[in-house]
């Protein structure tokens, strides 16, 4: 990761900087599902309500006064959050969404989550390789699960990351649920 990226807990003076990453790449058309143009109020709005609960967390990587990505995570079930990622073209492959990862993953765990869910379309490799890096593992396709603008219909992996354990009374991880 280069020396002068910052890590951070992000603030509601990011949120601006936010939605302006959300609109670049958003821009590029393939690595998420927002799509121009961004309704910014609306973005403004969401992200300002997540960053205000106390059971999600957002993390930004910020270089300079720019803010070249973010990691957000929010709950879905009990114990379980829904993770999303945004970073800048010319960051990728840096090591900024490694230590974004490893950010959100150690928050996680201090709320005693026992899942990190995610999904990501199933061609952008580098992102499906960050992820495995980190132990999530495919947990299954949803075909043609997104529609674009254009009216595609675009599959998506789910990716899981199971953090500490527990098996319900009677489970046994290497037999499955009980008969």
């Amino acid at each position: 990761m280069p020396p002068d990226v910052l890590i951070r807990r992000a603030t509601e003076d990011d949120i601006e900087r936010i939605v302006d990453l959300l609109e670049l790449v958003s821009a590029e058309g393939r690595w998420i599902a927002t799509e121009p143009p961004v309704n910014r109020e609306l973005r403004t709005t969401g992200l300002l309500a997540t960053l205000r609960r106390v059971d999600a967390a957002m993390f930004v990587a910020q270089r300079d006064r720019a803010i070249v990505a973010e990691l957000v995570l929010h709950p879905g079930w009990p114990g379980a959050y829904d993770l999303a990622m945004l970073v800048e073209r010319s960051h990728r492959g840096t090591g900024v969404g490694s230590a974004l990862m490893k950010a959100g993953i150690e928050w996680a765990n201090s709320m005693h989550a026992h899942k990190i869910s995610l999904d990501v379309f199933p061609w952008n490799a580098a992102a499906i390789a960050l992820y495995s890096k980190f132990g999530f593992v495919p947990e299954g396709v949803r075909r043609r699960h997104l529609r674009r603008l254009n009216g595609e219909q675009w599959d998506v992996v789910t990716m899981g990351l199971l953090l500490g354990r527990y098996d319900p009374p009677g489970w046994n991880n290497s037999e499955g649920p009980p008969v």
